[in-house]
């Protein structure tokens, strides 16, 4: 048995527009990752979305992207290790104050998009992300893909690593391919649900039971509820439990499935 946490981006809203299913989503989830205004997101989403998920009790990371609202933080800008850091003191700060103002803490940093597969893969970068982390708080978690140079850093600077899967990304050869899908590839629930078992079985042959692992459906992918909802179920047939990473032990699977979500059966 396992203790999963599942996860979810959201607050990407900005304006007037509206993205991603964040109502639906919160009631599944154990922690989320809320937009700080670079990819998404603006004050009053940021306000909006720790309010909803503190009525959750869900945990609220930092999701810090590219400054690049037309392209929604997904297109590869080059950015250098100090603007790295940057980006992140100034997004993390930004959500924290509304987090302060809710009376509650921040859990994790996770980057967002491109950043997030740039510091991923490159050293300095993952360097600059983590260097940034253990000058705001050496506490936070910091999310990585399994085995990349973040996750290295992270390690090696002292930080908590939460290695993650994407449920609803497809897979090749074990890397995940956050751009190159197509709703075929992402599949529906079946597929979605192999996906997560397959990997977080290799996940435990590589690195055994003994770390934080999150499980991610993206908001904004169509259907999301219902994908993170199949994902929950099959998790919990196979014995696993479900909290963040910082929650007590205690708290293990408060939240049941919402038949809401698996379309009102």
């Amino acid at each position: 048995m396992t203790v999963i946490d599942l996860n979810a981006d959201l607050g990407e809203s900005f304006g007037v527009y509206t993205y991603g299913a964040d109502a639906e989503m919160m009631p599944l989830i154990t922690s989320a990752n809320i937009a700080c205004g670079g990819h998404g997101g603006d004050p009053a989403v940021m306000r909006t979305s720790v309010a909803l998920a503190d009525a959750h009790d869900v945990a609220v990371g930092a999701h810090v992207g590219l400054p690049d609202r037309l392209g929604f933080g997904r297109r590869e800008i080059p950015t250098t290790a100090q603007e790295a850091y940057d980006l992140c003191l100034y997004q993390v700060g930004a959500l924290d104050g509304f987090l302060r103002a809710q009376g509650t803490a921040m859990q994790h940093l996770k980057l967002h998009g491109s950043l997030y597969m740039m510091a991923n893969r490159d050293r300095d970068l993952a360097e600059a992300v983590c260097t940034a982390v253990t000058a705001l708080d050496p506490a936070l978690l910091i999310y990585v893909l399994p085995g990349s140079a973040l996750h290295t850093t992270a390690v090696e600077t002292g930080l908590t690593p939460v290695i993650e899967i994407f449920a609803d990304r497809p897979y090749r050869n074990g890397v995940v391919q956050m751009y190159d899908r197509t709703a075929e590839l992402i599949g529906g629930p079946d597929q979605v649900v192999t996906r997560t078992l397959s990997q977080l079985a290799a996940i435990s042959e590589t690195t055994g039971t003994d770390v934080h692992l999150t499980v991610c459906v993206h908001s904004d992918t169509p259907g999301a509820p219902a994908l993170l909802a199949a994902v929950r179920s099959a998790l919990t047939a196979e014995g696993h439990t479900f909290r963040s990473p910082t929650e007590p032990a205690s708290a293990t699977t408060r939240k049941p499935i919402l038949t809401a979500a698996l379309g009102g059966e």
